[in-house]
């Protein structure tokens, strides 16, 4: 069992069934999983994009990502139906806590100028931020980098509410901005 498992098991359940109140311990909001998405829109232009991304979203997440394919055919942005535009991966259980417990402690620190992510949930208990770079991630080779790519992590939780959410992600170590960190156990 990975270490944030067992301190959402032993410390964080807890913590969240007293602060709001559920009469029962299922009630408690969970992470369900974690999905990793990336857009590559250079995949048009260069055929090699994708491949590169898909090795780099391996590496970092533990698994291999999907290709995701365009709906419809959008001529403005020169998209054909079925033309390759991002990969994504969706992490559940020991991958996912084992992902969430090196992104707080080990990627967000390396961000530069980083301060903490907004507090602005989707409204149905689930949190999506946005990274400029995947340079931060420590299993990247910087040296077979070719171009700095972006991505969307999304934690999806059984959360109904915002503030349960971010309560959550808080607890589990998602530096938020003019929110007190936890401290980790």
């Amino acid at each position: 069992m990975s270490r944030l498992k067992k301190r959402y098991q032993s410390l964080i359940k807890p913590q969240l069934q007293e602060k709001f109140a559920y009469a029962n311990p299922m009630q408690v909001p969970g992470l369900k999983k974690i999905v990793i998405n990336m857009g590559i829109a250079e995949a048009s232009k260069d055929k090699n994009a994708i491949q590169d991304c898909v090795k780099e979203l391996t590496l970092l997440s533990g698994q291999k990502p999907i290709i995701t394919k365009a709906r419809k055919a959008i001529s403005n942005f020169k998209l054909r139906e079925k033309q390759p535009i991002g990969i994504k991966v969706t992490l559940r259980g020991i991958r996912m806590y084992d992902f969430l417990d090196r992104f707080v402690n080990i990627v967000c620190p390396r961000i530069r100028d980083f301060r903490g992510f907004s507090i602005t949930c989707d409204g149905r208990g689930n949190y999506t931020l946005g990274l400029v770079d995947q340079q931060i991630f420590p299993e990247i080779n910087l040296d077979e980098v070719k171009r700095t790519q972006g991505m969307h992590i999304t934690f999806v939780t059984s959360a109904k509410t915002d503030e349960e959410c971010i309560e959550l992600l808080r607890l589990l170590g998602v530096p938020f901005k003019n929110l007190p960190i936890s401290v980790a156990a």
